[in-house]
């Protein structure tokens, strides 16, 4: 029997053995869980809407790495995001860096959180600071109060002069690794890979996507990996993307023109319904497999 079907099948017996907790809020229950499920590593959901099966935690300190706001234990992630976190933390430190800050990844089960995202809820999402990282000696209380960077002008039209090169570099080698499906960053940053990138080397601009509250750190996702059954790829958001453009046409300068001073419209008469959000889930809402990862000891 595979993990998927394993985890299925003792997912619906969790289910079954969890009666209250499955009309609790799921993130109040992911979130009171310390260690990771004792499973085979396996995203299980959609990023927005599943659990991590097999998590393993960042160490707190590396070679050319720091894990930031130690008090979230949210520095857990599938093996491949931690390999790739290593790896982009390496390069970083070849260019002039000591190495990357690492904000939130997961929670060791993943799952909805008690505060911030949405997604980063199947291992597969981290945020990585704009900061550059000059000290890896950073102790636990100084992680909980320094600050990243922003690297937007105040206009919100244009990257500031926090922007460098190094940071061009890094976003430009996470994007150009087969493992990364997209990554998020302020609609100035993509503004300006769209001005500067070669003519010739451009395919890989098509996973920088523009989005706002990313000003301070870029947000990587990774694809699901191979053989990943229950993980569910996120599928291409823009036409030009899903034709493999580079997402440099005209409705990019959106972000800096109608999303900042959006066109008077006429109010509806009845507002619309609140939608729900990854706070509002119940085990419920979450693929059956999740239980037995809240389950597992």
């Amino acid at each position: 029997m595979s993990i998927t079907r394993t985890i299925l099948a003792a997912g619906l017996i969790g289910l079954l053995a969890l009666p209250v907790s499955a009309q609790q809020k799921a993130n109040k229950l992911f979130g009171a869980k310390s260690n990771a499920s004792a499973h085979k590593a396996q995203p299980i959901g959609f990023y927005s809407k599943g659990c991590a099966a097999g998590n393993v935690q960042l160490p707190e300190t590396g070679p050319t790495w720091q894990a930031m706001r130690l008090s979230r234990n949210r520095n857990w992630g599938q093996p491949v995001m931690i390999d790739f976190i290593k790896d982009l933390s390496a390069y970083a430190a070849s260019i002039g860096w000591k190495g990357l800050y690492i904000g939130d990844i997961s929670q060791p089960r993943g799952g909805p959180m008690t505060s911030g995202h949405q997604s980063h809820q199947i291992g597969l999402d981290a945020d990585i600071w704009m900061r550059p990282a000059t000290n890896l000696r950073l102790s636990r209380s100084q992680r909980e109060s320094i600050s990243s960077i922003n690297v937007r002008a105040e206009s919100q039209k244009s990257v500031n002069g926090n922007w460098t090169a190094a940071h061009a570099a890094i976003l430009k080698r996470a994007a150009k690794d087969p493992r990364v499906d997209r990554i998020f960053v302020t609609p100035p940053v993509k503004i300006e890979f769209c001005k500067s990138a070669k003519k010739s080397d451009r395919k890989w601009l098509q996973k920088i996507r523009p989005i706002y509250g990313h000003n301070y750190h870029f947000h990587v996702r990774l694809k699901c990996p191979k053989g990943a059954s229950g993980c569910v790829t996120q599928k291409p958001s823009v036409k030009e993307l899903s034709k493999g453009g580079t997402g440099c046409d005209s409705t990019l300068q959106w972000w800096v023109t109608d999303y900042l001073n959006p066109p008077k419209t006429t109010k509806p008469a009845k507002p619309a319904p609140k939608k729900r959000n990854a706070r509002d889930f119940t085990m419920a809402d979450l693929p059956n497999q999740c239980g037995a990862v809240l389950a597992s000891r």
